[in-house]
């Protein structure tokens, strides 16, 4: 057993198929913007549905973390699995209105979504990890998107 250190980040996206479940990798995804990212998520994963997916890009050690989102069959929460030899893999929830206090006694409903982050503590430690969720959590509540 050992751990392998990457610097470039080839990220999974699990996609349900007729065929079962495919996790297709976009290779150096940190040199992508959110927008371009989200492009490629959209283009791979239309092409496993229609079978056009390069088998390359479907190899079990082509990623080095993975993202699954069930928030778009309305799953409020859910651990997923990691996919081998990968150490971590981020669940990512369907988005619900929540109450928030924003203050001087007013109240609205917000939009909340829940991550879940599954990794091998035996290649990073849980403080690592709750912190890289909360900064996960810190992007999105501050992203802005430019289409």
């Amino acid at each position: 057993d050992s751990v392998r250190y990457f610097n470039k980040i080839h990220l999974g996206l699990a996609v349900d198929t007729e065929r079962g479940l495919m996790v297709p990798v976009v290779r150096n995804a940190d040199d992508l913007s959110i927008t371009g990212l989200a492009a490629q998520f959209k283009e791979i994963a239309a092409a496993c549905r229609n079978g056009s997916v390069n088998p390359d890009i479907l190899s079990p050690d082509a990623g080095t973390f993975t993202v699954s989102n069930l928030g778009n069959y309305g799953v409020e929460m859910f651990t997923p699995v990691i996919n081998l030899p990968q150490s971590a893999i981020l669940g990512v929830n369907t988005i619900i209105p929540r109450p928030k206090d924003l203050g001087d006694g007013v109240y609205a409903f917000v939009p909340y979504i829940g991550l879940s982050l599954t990794y091998d503590h035996r290649s990073l430690d849980g403080g690592e990890a709750t912190r890289f969720l909360k900064q996960i959590a810190t992007e999105i509540e501050t992203l802005e998107i430019e289409w």
